[in-house]
């Protein structure tokens, strides 16, 4: 399951848009890009793998599905007026849901797109 239509980051002048200009953050299985979206509402975002993380297609798609889990949890709890692009290290094919959702939660608010309140853990 993807993101919402409206959520969706698409279109590659966006995306030239985006990594033209742009702040970041670097984890050990994220790179996360962001900027204010030019519109000022809702988020919008868009995963990343690149066949420098794994040559083979079912680990990257494995790996993006997860990474859509981890945002479609974590998009509510964000401020509207974003884009970003998240995108996969190689680190991250060794890496857990958990990891991802924490340390993706982690580099949102150290973005400043989520508030630094502790979340409930379900798992």
């Amino acid at each position: 399951m993807g993101l919402a239509r409206c959520q969706r980051l698409r279109g590659h002048r966006v995306f030239a848009a985006l990594y033209q200009n742009h702040r970041h953050q670097r984890g050990q299985f994220f790179r996360l890009r962001y900027r204010p979206h030019p519109e000022g509402t809702g988020v919008q975002a868009a995963v990343v793998v690149s066949t420098k993380v794994s040559k083979k297609a079912v680990q990257r798609n494995r790996l993006k599905r997860q990474m859509r889990s981890v945002l479609r949890q974590l998009l509510p709890e964000c401020t509207p007026g974003w884009q970003m692009v998240i995108t996969a290290q190689p680190q991250a094919l060794t890496g857990q849901y958990g990891d991802f959702l924490r340390e993706l939660e982690q580099l949102l608010q150290r973005a400043g797109m989520i508030h630094g309140h502790p979340r409930r853990r379900d798992f």
